[in-house]
């Protein structure tokens, strides 16, 4: 009984994170240009790709942190590791969640 509490908990917690992502992304404004500092993957909530179209002017990867976004060019070794690190957190958060679901449906 604990676990499915817990597997719906956790599923909630996700859609609440990934919809506070969405509409806060949303808001953001065009990057105008690009930090010049890499940030550590720890730092980082997720990433946003912002490509040029009418009101944009440059593509750029939109981090997004605690409170604030930071803009990355793209092409750089950093930006494309930092993505790749949050992508990788992403799936195994997603792993864990699947195996609760899967886990907890075959115990019911």
């Amino acid at each position: 009984m604990a676990s499915g509490k817990v597997c719906v908990l956790a599923a909630v917690c996700a859609l609440v994170i990934l919809t506070t992502l969405i509409s806060s992304t949303d808001s953001a404004s065009c990057c105008l240009r690009y930090t010049r500092r890499p940030l550590p993957c720890k730092r980082l909530l997720g990433y946003s790709i912002q490509t040029i179209n009418t009101s944009c002017d440059i593509n750029a990867i939109i981090f997004h942190l605690q409170g604030r976004f930071v803009c990355a060019d793209p092409s750089m070794q950093w930006t494309q590791r930092a993505m790749k690190c949050l992508d990788e957190m992403e799936r195994r958060k997603n792993q864990i969640i699947e195996e609760q679901i899967h886990g907890n449906s075959t115990s019911a």
